[in-house]
């Protein structure tokens, strides 16, 4: 029989419960077996002591131990006189008002139990001055303590009780019976209770992970909109809190799956479609194989080249299988070198290129220069297919404490601000300004930011002072 989470938990606790109880029980078994002994022996120690001073006042008035030897009774006399008192009766054991003498109360203390009084006259002794028997029941233990017996500051005497031969006797076995036997109830009221509540915790505790491992169920079937309640703020709200989180994300990462898939066939559809309609057209005879129609259809193949190297390249970057080849270069002259080759594609386009870089001053970092040189050629060729003739780029580097910052502001047009947490996506444009139509496919951003990131920097977008787009890299330098 395979056993659930709640049997298991409910056992467990029941276990402890039980476990607690029984030691519980054990030990204070033991206390009252050895406090009911204790408080035996104090009351016999009562009577020796009451015992001890007739017999000291005894001796004083005949000044030997002769009245014992005449008169025997004498010594049980003593004895009864002195035998410890029993505790008033209980409530069930007061003799009726017809049968009690008048000069008894309920509150009058009793003398001993017969049974009890004779165990205890049994096993007194009393020695003379030389420890000589004068009165015993048997031979006398040489280790036995013993109380002396004073008359006018000398021993004449030693009184003794010998040690017990039963622990208890029989009243006494039965009251120590009934105690067991209602801390056995107890003990068995206890064991239910607790039952009834490990099963009732039991069945709480477990029922949010039923819940979660519905939901789980659910997530593992491809059912990403699961999700379970928080009902509480302890480990197990914690955990229904992360599964809530875990199946937002998962549920995000199918939703960008399908949209990545969606644009991917879109973005390939396009090329192909007009690489198929040229060239049905040749073989139709629509057209003739010009040199303008060659070349149309080499910009398309160049298109789809260009598309298909920026999706190997950021599936690689993806997965981290870009080779990084990090030496210690300085970016001030690698910008240098990458903005004098784009300055006459800018000035072909009548856009104006401002590059504000330190003098003479090396803003050193720890970096791949193929890899750098590839994220600022990007940049720049975003901001030249998106900005509008007549515009303006301006490329700033400043050193910070522990980082080199590079700025890419350029001219309109702008980015609507709600768009600009999103254009490190893939595949993502603003449509209504950076469109298909300029060539780009929307990866070359998402390329920068896995580039930036392998170099331990950060990448941001803003809206530019100068009406356009402005691109934020931050590279930490060396030694920061």
């Amino acid at each position: 029989m395979k056993l659930g989470v709640a049997h298991k938990l409910f056992l467990v606790i029941l276990t402890a419960s039980g476990l607690a109880v029984v030691s519980s029980a054990l030990i204070m078994q033991w206390s009252l077996n050895r406090g009911f002994i204790k408080f035996i022996n104090a009351m016999e120690e009562t009577g020796i002591s009451r015992l001890a001073v007739s017999i000291e006042k005894s001796y004083g008035t005949e000044q030997s131990w002769e009245f014992l030897r005449r008169d025997p009774a004498r010594w049980s006399q003593l004895v009864a006189a002195s035998l410890p008192e029993a505790p008033p009766p209980l409530p069930e054991e007061r003799m009726p008002d017809r049968q009690r003498p008048e000069h008894v109360s309920d509150s009058t203390p009793r003398p001993m139990p017969p049974h009890l009084a004779l165990h205890f006259d049994q096993r007194l002794f009393l020695l003379d001055a030389n420890r000589k028997a004068l009165v015993d029941h048997g031979a006398v233990p040489l280790d036995n303590a013993v109380t002396p017996l004073l008359y006018q500051g000398k021993t004449v005497g030693y009184l003794g009780l010998l040690p017990r031969t039963n622990t208890l006797d029989t009243p006494q076995r039965r009251f120590l019976r009934e105690q067991k036997s209602a801390f056995a109830l107890v003990a068995a009221a206890v064991v239910l209770l607790s039952s009834i509540l490990s099963f009732l915790l039991a069945r709480r505790l477990v029922r949010p992970l039923n819940v979660l491992a519905h939901a789980t169920h659910q997530l593992a079937a491809g059912s990403f909109t699961a999700r379970v309640p928080v009902t509480s703020h302890d480990e197990l709200g914690q955990l229904a809190c992360d599964f809530n989180s875990l199946a937002l994300a998962l549920e995000k990462s199918e939703l960008a799956r399908r949209q990545w898939v969606a644009d991917i066939s879109h973005e390939l559809r396009t090329p192909l479609t007009i690489l198929r309609g040229e060239i049905e057209a040749l073989q139709d005879g629509i057209r003739q194989p010009t040199h303008e129609t060659i070349n149309s259809l080499h910009d398309e193949v160049q298109r789809l080249g260009r598309l298909v190297d920026d999706l190997y390249q950021l599936s690689l970057s993806d997965v981290g299988a870009l080779t990084y080849r990090k030496t210690e270069l300085d970016l001030t002259k690698l910008l240098a070198e990458i903005i004098a080759l784009y300055r006459l594609e800018f000035l072909s386009k009548d856009i104006l290129l401002d590059a504000l870089l330190p003098e003479n001053v090396s803003v050193v970092v720890f970096g791949d220069r193929e890899r750098l040189h590839q994220l600022f050629s990007n940049l720049l060729d975003n901001a030249l297919k998106y900005t509008d003739a007549g515009g303006r780029l301006t490329v700033t580097l400043q050193r910070t404490d522990n980082s080199a910052v590079v700025d890419f502001k350029d001219s309109a047009p702008h980015v609507p601000p709600s768009e600009l947490g999103r254009l490190f996506e893939r595949l993502y444009r603003v449509e209504s300004s950076r469109n298909r139509s300029t060539g780009g496919a929307g990866l070359g951003l998402a390329i920068c930011r896995n580039i930036v990131e392998a170099h331990g920097g950060n990448i941001t977008a803003e809206a530019s002072p100068l009406g356009g787009l402005w691109i934020r890299t931050e590279i930490p330098v060396r030694g920061s």
